[in-house]
């Protein structure tokens, strides 16, 4: 999951990509590209919107795509440049909120991935993402974004508890499933120096919208859905699908 958007995440920067690990950004990536390969469009300038610690940013950027990148978090933004300066690549990060997103200029395709959409738990602000991002996109531009679905936040997430035991981190993270499928998530972190464990936490939550509600939204935006997969595949996605993928053109 990507943790861009609320502008915390002081502690969560530190372990974030400890946490993440098992995602597969490279692999992430070219599927990515094999999606607009597919619809035969040249990315263009491409916006990685809440990108977090910018890894896939980076990946993009070591392929040839034009692309910047934008998250909420000032600490995610930090690590995100490091990561650039460490791969020998120059990207430009920005600052800000996905519903307020300001641009220079126009783009031709936008990314969104691990489910940052679910991060706005108001329904007006996913609408005020989808029209910014769609006021900054150039007509036939395309927008791709996941989001978690209502099936994983009932069955899945619901008020489970999990283990994370990296290198790096111990993470305790529980969650509360509230009412418009909207899990608040607690998240304790313990890391060790010597023989003393030291405590920090982080709180937010998430919420799951309806495919048909997102196509909605994305419509009154200005966009045509033209695919809907289950994660990573070109498949329709499934009753049980965790995540789905939204391919959305700018009419």
């Amino acid at each position: 999951m990507s943790y861009g958007t609320p502008a915390g995440y002081n502690s969560f920067s530190e372990y974030y990509d400890s946490l993440m690990q098992n995602v597969g950004y490279k692999e992430r990536c070219d599927y990515i590209l094999e999606v607009f390969e597919r619809l035969n469009h040249d990315m263009g300038l491409c916006l990685d919107l809440a990108c977090g610690t910018g890894s896939l940013t980076v990946e993009l950027k070591k392929r040839g795509v034009d692309v910047y990148g934008i998250d909420a978090s000032y600490d995610m933004l930090s690590h995100a440049r490091e990561k650039a300066e460490e791969n020998e690549v120059e990207i430009l990060f920005l600052c800000q909120k996905m519903q307020a997103i300001d641009l220079y200029g126009t783009i031709d395709t936008c990314v969104c991935t691990l489910d940052s959409i679910n991060h706005l738990t108001k329904e007006s602000d996913v609408q005020k993402t989808f029209d910014r991002v769609s006021l900054f996109m150039n007509k036939g531009g395309y927008f791709l974004f996941d989001a978690n679905t209502i099936y994983k936040h009932e069955k899945v997430l619901a008020d489970n508890t999990f283990v994370y035991d990296t290198d790096d981190v111990f993470c305790v993270w529980q969650n509360s499933l509230k009412e418009n499928n909207i899990v608040d998530i607690e998240l304790d972190f313990f890391e060790r120096e010597d023989k003393v464990y030291y405590r920090t936490e982080e709180k937010f939550s998430e919420r799951a919208y309806s495919s048909e509600h997102m196509c909605i939204m994305l419509e009154k935006a200005g966009f045509e859905v033209v695919a809907k997969y289950g994660d990573m595949t070109f498949e329709t996605p499934k009753e049980d699908e965790q995540r789905i993928i939204y391919i959305a053109k700018k009419k």
